[in-house]
């Protein structure tokens, strides 16, 4: 039986560049900081629950300033190496805005409200949007060269809008700034509609990009 999960009101933070963590995602981690080794075990001995915010690339002169739109997690597993580094498996729980900093001794700790997505459309819109999504993705995909891996298999049985565009933009959007876009973004037919414009947009530059390289590899480009 899952066990209901309350968002505290502080938590335990990570800050990472590069990184837009979302829920219902499973990111490991390899922990070997003094201070992120302190902080792991203190939640292991309570609630397990920390939150990870991407590095805010526009505030350079202010020490690992994160996002304000951050994901609360859960370690769903971990294990201790015997130099005192662990690794772990967060789980993606529920976003929520960071409403300040409360202590930076002897890890980050931060006040936080957990946010509610809103759907925006109808459902059966959505439901349609998520379906041309996923058709969309795997044209991608195709035309890239990319074998299709087991996560993108799992993708096509998720059902729920909301939860297949934050699996899906976790795995498959490579642009950060995009990505913490879709983080931040509430309103779920808008979330879907953002990725996939882009999507479609990426599949564009790729037929255009194979039309003029011709059946030439990319070593020989230059002799089209």
């Amino acid at each position: 039986m899952e066990m209901e999960i309350v968002v505290p009101d502080e938590v335990p933070m990570m800050t990472l560049p590069n990184l837009a963590f979302f829920p219902q995602a499973l990111l490991p981690l390899h922990i070997f900081e003094p201070r992120y080794r302190e902080m792991l075990r203190d939640v292991l001995a309570t609630n397990r629950l920390f939150a990870i915010a991407g590095i805010n690339p526009r505030k350079p002169d202010d020490f690992e300033a994160p996002h304000r739109i951050a994901t609360m997690g859960i370690v769903r597993a971990c294990q201790e190496n015997k130099d005192g580094t662990s690794n772990l498996l967060l789980q993606g729980l529920a976003r929520v805005r960071i409403e300040g900093i409360i202590r930076e001794e002897p890890y980050r700790s931060v006040r936080i409200r957990a946010l509610t997505s809103e759907p925006g459309a109808d459902e059966e819109e959505n439901i349609k949007l998520r379906a041309r999504l996923s058709r969309l993705l795997a044209t991608r995909q195709r035309l890239s060269g990319e074998t299709s891996n087991e996560l993108s298999r799992f993708l096509k049985s998720v059902s729920d809008p909301e939860i297949f565009v934050d699996l899906a933009a976790f795995s498959f959007c490579n642009k950060p700034r995009l990505k913490q876009k879709l983080l931040e973004t509430l309103d779920v037919h808008q979330r879907l509609a953002l990725f996939t414009e882009d999507v479609r947009a990426d599949i564009e530059t790729i037929k255009l990009r194979q039309k003029l390289q011709g059946r030439l590899g990319d070593d020989h480009i230059a002799n089209n």
